[in-house]
């Protein structure tokens, strides 16, 4: 099938690589030139573990194209991914105009019957807008043409994206129209060779499913997080609790993990956003707004820790920090805890030697450059070299790296032997042997 992705972020990035590696003819159109010349070079606007692979693989062999120019790719098919940002608004609310910029242009170059997709997480009735300004456009040709909006939600985990797409839990369909379901229900019937994954729904149904997927998770972190606070006041060791209500196969070991707080382009995001979407029909989402406070609190975990330890005047000491990135497999910082955690050490007078395998080049973009003007923050070549005469490690992101680290190497370059671990890598006990000092999440006993 002949397919057009708006988009060439994240998922518009992902979406097309994986669809040409199916046999589809897939034109991936972006407005940033540089970012469509990079890509047929081969650089990639993203890390994404064996995405570069693909994209090089299907662009050699022709199937995945590069564009700057909607109107040419449009003339070769006729479904049209729309995979644009939807960032947040001041108030939480996801900010569309990006996503009805493109209806528009399609509206204005449509020739013949399509079906337009929202695969942006979008609001409840962002459909319902995609098509009244798609048709606008049409009324202002003087064109009768039949279209069908779809919501076709992704449900990717950055630093797993391409499994997940290859081989999906489930493919959300959201559409009433048995043309476009019978065009999608082929598109995807190579992704369902071992079981029919696809289900079909009404439109605000799968534009919600996204929402609350995503929201069920972070209520599972938050809630987790949530008992490691009360087991640290209660001396009471989280990991054992954790590993008690995960056996029970209603809860399940997914998602209840302790640590220093969620972060990411898609869970604060998506709770923020339908926190607002509820406030906008007079609803209180008590629950999701337990959830968001929870993950803001939980993020200042290492600077509540290290006043406690050190005191609230932190001037004169050092750290090392492992892991910027907000989860590994990934060089996203967006809403990472390093951020809140780097920015609590600077208010305090602390200085940060930061490493992570990834994440190096975007902390540079992402971090205030007067943070390593004055000397505050300063990059470490590899994760030993970050703990050089530092005060205490800081274990932001588990890295696989991270997990069984050099003891006696950490031991010659720490002046003082202590552990902040945000990610609950270590065993306290045989830390606590080896001469280290262990602070972990719901683990401080």
């Amino acid at each position: 099938m002949k397919l057009t992705i708006i988009g060439t972020g994240y998922v518009g990035l992902v979406s097309g690589a994986c669809f040409a590696e199916m046999g589809n003819q897939v034109s991936c159109v972006d407005i940033d030139e540089t970012k469509i010349n990079n890509l047929k070079n081969g650089k990639l606007p993203i890390y994404e573990p064996g995405l570069d692979a693909i994209v090089q693989r299907n662009y050699a062999a022709g199937r995945l194209h590069f564009t700057n120019s909607l109107e040419v790719a449009m003339a070769t098919s006729n479904i049209y991914f729309i995979a644009v940002g939807t960032p947040p608004g001041e108030d939480g609310s996801a900010d569309l105009k990006y996503v009805l910029a493109v209806a528009q242009e399609i509206g204005s170059l449509m020739t013949d019957y399509a079906i337009v997709i929202d695969k942006s997480t979008v609001p409840v009735g962002t459909a319902d807008l995609v098509s009244e300004t798609i048709q606008k456009e049409l009324d202002r040709r003087n064109l009768q043409i039949d279209f069908d909006v779809v919501s076709n939600p992704e449900f990717l985990k950055e630093g797993a994206a391409i499994d997940d797409f290859m081989k999906p839990d489930r493919v959300v369909i959201g559409t009433e129209s048995e043309r476009a379901k019978d065009m999608l229900r082929q598109l995807y019937a190579p992704f369902n060779r071992n079981h029919e994954r696809t289900i079909f729904m009404g439109v605000r149904d799968a534009e919600m499913t996204k929402y609350a997927a995503n929201s069920m998770l972070a209520t599972k972190i938050s809630f987790i997080n949530e008992i490691s606070n009360l087991c640290e006041l209660m001396g009471v060791d989280v990991e054992n609790v954790r590993r008690g209500i995960g056996s029970d196969g209603r809860i399940g070991f997914s998602f209840i993990y302790p640590g220093c707080g969620y972060g990411g382009s898609c869970f604060p995001k998506d709770v923020q956003a339908l926190i607002r979407m509820a406030e906008d029909v007079d609803f209180k989402p008590e629950v999701l707004l337990s959830v968001e406070n929870r993950n803001l609190q939980q993020k200042h975990w290492f600077s509540r820790h290290l006043a406690t330890r050190f005191g609230a005047d932190l001037t004169g000491l050092t750290f090392g920090v492992w892991g910027l990135a907000f989860k590994p497999g990934t060089d996203d910082m967006r809403e990472a805890p390093a951020k809140t955690l780097l920015a609590d050490l600077v208010s305090t007078g602390a200085k940060a030697l930061i490493y992570d395998p990834i994440a190096m080049a975007v902390a540079e973009k992402e971090l205030p450059a007067e943070w390593f003007e004055s000397g505050l923050i300063r990059f470490a070549a590899n994760q030993y070299e970050a703990l050089h005469d530092v005060d205490a490690l800081l274990l932001v992101t588990e890295w696989k790296p991270f997990r069984n680290p050099d003891l006696e190497a950490m031991r010659r370059s720490m002046r003082q032997k202590i552990i902040f671990d945000g990610r609950n890598q270590y065993e306290p006990d045989y830390i606590r042997s080896q001469g280290f000092e262990y602070f972990g999440v719901g683990r401080i006993l």
